[in-house]
């Protein structure tokens, strides 16, 4: 492992100890820890920035680019809605547990036909008889008991909450492991085109040489136009380079949410934490935001066969009102009634037999508690090996950069010693074009390998929730 920084001449990277320090687990997830932290840091960045690419080529940063991705991200803004949402949903009147009032009013005109005999003897015959009822009532209800199906609700909706606050985190841990991949893969890319400029800058020489000894006769022109093909080979081959540039920049830029066709430089270096261990990143699998939402959904399945369990007790209501009534009609032997005042009673709901429907729910609900179990088992499995593979690349990786920065070194300065024997018409030209090569060569796996140790680092760092 490399404990000192090492520089990798004319690519502009670098490998050594990164200001992405792993740091020890915090004592809790919430959806504060890296929002407010992260969003804070940089969001007068993002502001400029952001007012600013309108009128002129801007330099992107990574904490500005972050910053910028946490501000604009669609998938955070779902999530902080989810958040909101969720924290609106948590309370005891949507669990059921607080008191309903009602209040009714009725009236009702009428036209009857009144046939009465009373048993004094009298006889009432009316036709069109006119009559009026009024009711009027305010009545509160309040459950006092129903198998503590309230307690379990409350406790749902609340894990609910915790759950989205979870998926907000997730959601800004990707985003920013999103943004730091892309924004190195610029970085690599413009390292390619680097190297490419140097073996151009080496190819025109070759030309340029080939040309001085060809006004002597000391060369021909079938190596001049050999050289020459050389040459614009590299220069096709930088214009591609710069697409490649382009479409990495774009694809930034569309994470960023910004203008696809925004004028951005960045000028920037891979710096790789070399002070992973596997250990530390084992121990700290747990505590992606991702994991901890699949724990929770077991508990909430859990809840949610209490609640189904509870179905089946008997339901305790306690009601109070006050009621008013007024009967009137024009014939009849009660021409008028009129009663109001206070009430108040119990209400006792016993399900008896509903053709097993609650049993049959329950047992649903505890095959869904056992699958969310599955899901987590199943997520730690997937993260687990993730970590490991990333490790193994990101081991390697670093195992390997010092040897490859001494090649590139080698490659570099055997370059230029071929090319003043080919001057000095000791080297051919075939010696000079395999010594370009082996210098792009090792100058491309120096930077492909850089960028593979930082996003196997990034990736680890997601997977554990250290990435800041």
């Amino acid at each position: 492992m490399l404990n000192k920084e090492s520089t990798v001449p004319g690519s502009n990277l670098r490998v050594g100890n990164s200001h992405l320090k792993t740091t020890g687990p915090n004592k809790g997830t919430s959806a504060g820890n890296i929002s407010i932290k992260t969003i804070k840091r940089s969001l007068f960045i993002a502001f400029i920035f952001v007012g600013s690419t309108c009128f002129a080529q801007q330099r992107l940063t990574l904490d500005s680019a972050i910053a910028i991705a946490l501000r604009n991200s669609y998938d955070i803004e779902l999530a902080k809605n989810n958040v909101e949402a969720a924290d609106i949903y948590n309370s005891y009147g949507i669990a059921g547990g607080l008191p309903a009032v009602t209040g009714t009013a009725s009236d009702r005109e009428q036209v009857n036909t009144v046939n009465q005999k009373i048993s004094t003897g009298e006889t009432i015959n009316r036709d069109a008889a006119g009559g009026n009822t009024a009711a009027a009532g305010l009545q509160g209800t309040i459950l006092l008991y129903n198998g503590m199906r309230v307690v379990a609700t409350k406790h749902r909706l609340e894990e609910l909450e915790k759950q989205s606050r979870e998926y907000l985190n997730a959601n800004i841990i990707n985003t920013i492991a999103t943004v730091m991949t892309q924004y190195y893969d610029v970085v690599r890319q413009q390292s390619y085109l680097i190297t490419l400029d140097t073996s151009i800058s080496v190819g025109q020489q070759r030309v340029n040489i080939i040309q001085t000894q060809l006004g002597v006769g000391l060369a021909n022109n079938a190596d001049l136009f050999q050289s020459q093909l050389d040459l614009n080979a590299l220069i096709q081959a930088r214009k591609i380079q710069e697409l490649a540039i382009e479409q990495a920049k774009t694809s930034l830029l569309t994470t960023l949410t910004l203008k696809p066709d925004s004028l951005i430089t960045i000028a920037d270096t891979i710096i790789v934490d070399s002070g992973l261990i596997l250990e530390d990143v084992m121990n700290n699998i747990y505590r992606s935001p991702d994991v901890v939402a699949a724990s929770m959904q077991v508990n909430i399945n859990q809840l949610i066969e209490k609640e189904t369990a509870a179905q089946r007790y008997p339901s305790l209501y306690a009601n109070a009102g006050y009621a008013y009534n007024r009967s009137q009609t024009a014939a009849g032997n009660v021409l008028l009634n009129q009663t109001y005042g206070p009430y108040a009673g119990v209400s006792l709901t016993i399900p008896i037999y509903n053709g097993s429907i609650y049993k049959r729910q329950q047992k649903v609900a505890e095959i869904n508690t056992r699958n969310a179990q599955l899901q987590e088992n199943m997520l730690v499995r997937d993260n687990t090996s993730n970590a490991v593979k990333n490790y193994e690349t990101y081991q390697k990786s670093l195992q390997q950069l010092q040897t490859q920065r001494e090649s590139y070194d080698l490659a570099k300065r055997l370059l230029a010693l071929v090319l003043l024997k080919f001057e000095a018409r000791v080297a051919t030209i075939v010696d000079v074009k395999n010594a370009q090569e082996s210098f792009a060569n090792a100058g491309y796996l120096l930077i492909n390998m850089s960028y593979a140790a930082k996003s196997a680092e990034i990736e680890m760092k997601r997977l554990t929730y250290q990435l800041k």
